[in-house]
């Protein structure tokens, strides 16, 4: 009897594993001279000291332990850890972020957690009131990714602050990873802020955004492409975002030098790198639009592909 097909490729995977080849199959290499060939080649590029070989030895925390600390506080944050046992996951905290930055920075940083809460408990009542669609304050803080990414923003910029960035970055990147919101932890933002819906939303480090500031999805915060490279390190780059203003969908506002004044509202789709004074309202000329009708004997609702518009 003819071994079925699956078998034959069995055998022939257990003879690479094992380093024969195939025998009879041209151009096959012998897996352990394969291996040994790349490894070779792989070791040779780690000792020309590239980036990635630089990066190997340079400290950097744990992901997987950080994203614990973040969670730890954020149980903090909205009261999901016990009254009664608060002083004492405190401490266990505390002991999480000494691992990652030291016992000085590490209560150096507990002692931002007052201020931090109370700024969530805004940003909260912002999405409250902001979104006629909330039904509850619970409902924001357990479906509103803004509370998520918001709230994770607020414990990553006292990190970065306190000169820990590295932990502070891998915070905000497993926030905008289940958000779809990019906001580094460098930039400076104020309270009673809401994002709406908010996939795509783009706030650069040297961003600086007032109180009671409502944004909708897709809005950027940005920077124009630096010629200047590293050199322009340390400067501002994103613009100033005044209180009171709203940003609808998809707009794009670039450059450190750009200040949007307060009580200013900036149209969907609109693209601005200058400043504008306060209480203005920005928008780019609405498109024309062609509205024809098909003709009332064709059926309702049906997609016509010789339909021109």
């Amino acid at each position: 009897m003819r071994p079925r097909a699956g078998f034959e490729n069995a055998g022939r995977a257990r003879n690479l594993a094992a380093g024969r080849g195939v025998e009879g199959v041209k151009g096959v290499p012998d897996v352990s001279t394969l291996t040994e060939s790349i490894a070779n080649h792989l070791i040779a590029k780690r000792d020309q000291n590239d980036p990635v070989s630089v990066a190997r030895r340079q400290a950097c925390p744990d992901t997987a332990r950080v994203v614990d600390v973040l969670e730890n506080l954020r149980a903090i944050v909205f009261e999901r850890t016990p009254q009664e046992r608060l002083n004492s996951d405190l401490e266990v905290v505390h002991g999480l972020l000494s691992g990652l930055i030291g016992s000085e920075l590490a209560s150096k940083f507990l002692e931002h957690l007052p201020d931090i809460r109370h700024c969530v408990g805004m940003d909260v009542e912002a999405a409250f009131k902001g979104d006629p669609a909330a039904k509850s304050y619970a409902e924001v803080i357990a479906a509103y990714p803004s509370a998520y990414a918001v709230s994770t923003y607020r414990i990553a910029h006292v990190l970065y602050e306190l000169g820990a960035p590295t932990a502070a970055r891998i915070m905000s990147e497993h926030a905008k990873s289940k958000t779809g919101m990019d906001i580094h932890p460098g930039a400076s933002i104020g309270c009673h802020f809401f994002i709406d819906h908010g996939t795509g939303v783009v706030i650069g480090e040297t961003a600086v955004i007032g109180n009671r500031v409502k944004m909708y999805h897709g809005v950027t915060l940005g920077a124009f492409s630096n010629k200047q490279g590293r050199l322009d390190v340390g400067k501002k780059r994103h613009p100033t975002i005044e209180d009171d203003v709203t940003i609808y969908p998809n707009a794009t506002i670039l450059g450190g030098d750009t200040v949007v004044g307060e009580g200013s509202v900036i149209g969907g789709n609109v693209w601005l790198h200058e400043s504008v004074p306060a209480f203005s309202r920005v928008q780019i000329t609405p498109p024309q639009l062609q509205v024809k009708q098909k003709d009332k004997d064709s059926e309702a609702g049906s997609i016509d592909p010789t339909y021109d518009i």
